[in-house]
């Protein structure tokens, strides 16, 4: 009789952002965009209602509501990641979810945090670590230093936010390499990548080379290819010479 009447303990979703933390009640909708109830900026570039999360047969689910713009959907290991395009939605079954998108020349990310997920990983006795390639291409190490030296202020901490991705100058700087050589490099790296289909490696429009670098590293640490053991290659010693691609 005790077990009859034992009512399962609702999934409890709380949105965090820049800090802040916003509870949604079972059962509620909750809105991001320009305006809502987590209002992320006066950007014109970002939609009025740009996503919906909302409790729908029992499960959480994150709707893109907007019209033009796509968000990135990543778990908190970056051991999967999803593209969820206008009109799509998806579930939010793990502990903690990673949303990121651009608008215009801004990048944002905010994290949405559950009681009860309901995703379990698999084990893997031989982890891939994606030290050397992605896919069939090859990277040389002063490719994956350059990914590195834009990567670095979110692999040294936790929660850092894409706006923490340094300029093509600052991490020329960092790897004591002339701004030309970073962006000939930059163009390389981008390219190899734009053809085997990760989406955002093109430029073309205002502020595509901010979003750019965003989606490169939002590419490289969601599908493992640099993590934080990696860092020291930044003090290594690149013996390929200054023209090499």
């Amino acid at each position: 009789m005790a077990a009859a009447d034992t009512a399962p303990t609702p999934t409890r979703v709380t949105v965090e952002f820049a800090g802040e933390y916003f509870p949604i009640e079972p059962g509620g909708r909750f809105l991001v965009g320009r305006e809502g109830d987590l209002a992320i900026d006066d950007n014109l570039f970002l939609h009025r209602h740009f996503l919906e999360i909302a409790e729908i047969g029992g499960l959480w689910w994150l709707a893109n509501i907007g019209s033009r713009l796509q968000a990135t959907v990543t778990d908190a290991s970056g051991g999967v990641q999803a593209w969820l395009a206008p009109g799509a939605r998806l579930p939010l079954v793990f502990a903690v979810t990673s949303v990121i998108f651009s608008a215009g020349p801004t990048t944002y990310e905010f994290t949405v945090h559950s009681t009860q997920p309901t995703f379990r990983g698999t084990h893997r006795d031989d982890e891939v670590t994606g030290e050397s390639t992605i896919g069939d291409v090859p990277l040389t190490l002063s490719q994956k230093q350059l990914l590195l030296a834009l990567a670095e202020p979110l692999l040294r901490r936790d929660g850092t936010g894409m706006s923490a991705i340094p300029s093509s100058t600052e991490a020329a700087a960092r790897l004591g390499w002339a701004v030309t050589r970073f962006n000939r490099k930059l163009d390389n790296v981008c390219e190899k990548f734009d053809r085997i289909g990760v989406p955002g490696m093109r430029g073309g429009a205002r502020g595509s080379a901010v979003n750019r670098r965003a989606r490169l590293v939002e590419h490289v640490i969601a599908s493992r290819l640099v993590d934080r053991a990696d860092l020291v290659l930044l003090d290594t010693v690149d013996a390929e010479g200054p023209d090499a691609d």
